[in-house]
């Protein structure tokens, strides 16, 4: 059996692309600066990367999964066009007042749990980058170190976990992730 490796999970909407709120139309994706270039330097790196993402538009009925898929596939092209590949993804459709709870939804950790067994990543050795803390929470429990996105013009937050590393887009977050490879090495 294959040793274990690290992974970089990633938030889609805030993270990669710009966060409109219930995206549905491939055709409105609009990435943010640097996204699609830090991607394909994870993937010159041999860093796999996996996308992770709630997605509770499908749950609320405002899109459908169909709808979904249609921009998953294009933000995956257009990364691989820019050099940058998608080991997966996975999301939660899921209505975050679902009863009972599904385990998907982040900050849960059912979908990271699912990306490690089902692509032999090791999560404790993973790292976690999103724009919000939940993006992050399962896998600081899971012992991965996380990138909170915060543009520098909004107050930095307070009580942070010292495994969360605040920075001001993707481009940075992977500089630093790519930086500690290479220490690590």
């Amino acid at each position: 059996m294959a040793v274990p490796r690290p992974g970089v999970f990633l938030d889609r909407d805030g993270t990669i692309i710009e966060d409109l709120e219930y995206l549905h139309d491939p055709d409105a994706i609009r990435f943010l600066p640097g996204a699609d270039r830090a991607v394909a330097r994870l993937t010159e790196a041999g860093l796999p990367v996996v996308i992770v993402t709630n997605q509770s538009g499908i749950g609320r009925g405002y899109y459908s999964e169909a709808q979904y898929q249609s921009v998953r596939i294009r933000v995956e092209e257009r990364l691989h066009e820019a050099g940058g590949e998608v080991l997966a993804s996975y999301h939660c459709p899921h209505s975050p007042t679902q009863e009972p709870p599904c385990d998907c939804r982040k900050p849960a950790g059912g979908l990271f749990l699912r990306a490690a067994r089902n692509h032999g990543l090791d999560l404790a050795h993973s790292f976690y980058v999103g724009d919000r803390l939940r993006d992050l929470e399962a896998g600081l429990l899971a012992g991965g170190r996380g990138f909170l996105i915060q543009p520098s013009e909004e107050p930095r937050p307070s009580g942070l976990p010292p495994t969360v590393v605040v920075v001001d887009s993707l481009t940075e977050a992977v500089r630093q992730i790519l930086e500690s490879q290479d220490n690590d090495g």
